[in-house]
């Protein structure tokens, strides 16, 4: 047996690793999922801008592409490092938030395009809102088991951005009626809303009963 300070931990495969290796195999698949996810969303938004009439809507899109590329870049470097980045993960605003616009309004029903000449801003904003949403979904999902702190809290960090900017594009659909939101009647909503109230004391916890672990 050895002297009780020669010991060594039943596992030391971890002890020996660098930053830069400091990550499970996992979360390798996961983030090269996000990394290419996220250069599949800012290649898509350069195709979209061909095709962008409203200035309001270029704007949306020339801004959250420049965001983006910075989150990427900064994700990219945290990644290959496993440190920290140079930079902190930046917090997305959205310039003007407008309250929504509820009811719907009579309109053509859609069908897909015949050419691209059918391509309008309705169409590429639904797209960029598209994409923008399930790449929020692909960082939450993947977050949470992402074993390197650093790149961890990069990825999580950024969940919110990306919420945000779904939110920016859902506004421009709805102010321009691409997107309209229904509502429930006032008796409906009012017994929806009243469904759930708090919990009040304190829970009765039944005993476990397994035995514990020696």
């Amino acid at each position: 047996m050895q002297p009780p300070d020669r010991i060594q931990p039943a596992n030391n495969t971890n002890s020996d690793f660098t930053p830069h290796l400091n990550h499970g195999g996992h979360e390798m698949f996961d983030m090269h999922e996000i990394l290419s996810g996220a250069i599949n969303v800012l290649d898509q938004y350069m195709i979209f801008r061909t095709f962008v009439q409203d200035t309001e809507l270029l704007h949306i899109l020339d801004r959250q592409y420049n965001f983006m590329l910075s989150q990427y870049n900064l994700t990219a470097e945290c990644f290959s490092t496993g440190h920290k980045p140079h930079h902190e993960t930046a917090t997305y605003m959205i310039p003007n938030i407008v309250q929504p616009v509820y009811g719907l309004k009579p309109s053509a029903p859609k069908k897909p395009n015949q050419s691209l000449s059918d391509v309008k801003d309705a169409g590429i904003s639904g797209h960029m809102l598209g994409l923008i949403k399930s790449h929020a979904s692909l960082l939450a999902m993947s977050a949470p088991e992402i074993t390197n702190g650093a790149v961890r809290r990069v990825i999580a960090s950024q969940v919110q951005q990306f919420i945000e900017m779904a939110y920016e594009i859902f506004t421009y659909q709805n102010q321009h009626a691409y997107y309209q939101v229904p509502q429930l009647s006032a008796n409906d909503t009012t017994q929806m809303l009243q469904a759930y109230v708090p919990a009040n004391g304190t829970p009765q916890m039944p005993i476990n009963n397994k035995p514990p672990l020696h």
